[in-house]
């Protein structure tokens, strides 16, 4: 793992609470904080499920994909749309600098957490439901993870302090070092 990496990427499903958790990480270790679902939204002027409706799945992928490339900062914490996967370019430039988190969370969690899909602008395939979309997406989480935080029994504060302790110790290099136990 490169020590050098100055950004935490938050991954995993939609509803598991990366936005929750990246603020109050952010907050926490003295980061900036950048929700790329929220980047789209302002600079796209509609919601997620908008822009999917006018659009498509295919195109909002590439609209995805081309926020997340677009993206230069550093000591920030960055909460992903749970689709930002299905793009290897995306994750790749997100893994030069920063430490991927998966917050994993199991299915039958994730069912009650996440009931409307389209409201909610979660990308899938026609006719796909949660069942499906889970099975498909947890290898692509798990193939850019490089810290799992298993997070569905947990509070958002327990969850960012398992982040902030999983962290190597050689990363630790932002302003706030001391970390609950």
């Amino acid at each position: 793992m490169n020590p050098n990496k100055n950004n935490i990427v938050l991954i995993g499903m939609p509803a598991v609470g990366k936005s929750t958790v990246g603020i109050l990480l952010a907050k926490k270790l003295g980061l900036g904080f950048v929700d790329t679902d929220i980047t789209i939204q302002t600079k796209e002027g509609m919601t997620l499920s908008k822009i999917i409706d006018s659009i498509g799945v295919n195109a909002f992928l590439g609209l995805e994909e081309k926020y997340c490339l677009a993206l230069t900062c550093t000591d920030h914490v960055i909460a992903t749309g749970g689709s930002v996967v299905y793009s290897s370019r995306a994750m790749a430039h997100l893994a030069l600098n920063a430490w991927i988190v998966y917050l994993e969370i199991g299915l039958d969690a994730l069912k009650t957490r996440l009931s409307a899909l389209d409201s909610r602008g979660v990308i899938r395939g026609p006719g796909q439901d949660i069942d499906s979309l889970y099975r498909e997406r947890i290898p692509l989480y798990e193939k850019y993870a490089d810290i799992r935080i298993q997070c569905e029994a947990l509070s958002p504060d327990q969850v960012l302090t398992r982040i902030a302790n999983a962290l190597p110790e050689n990363s630790r290099r932002w302003p706030h070092k001391e970390y609950d136990r």
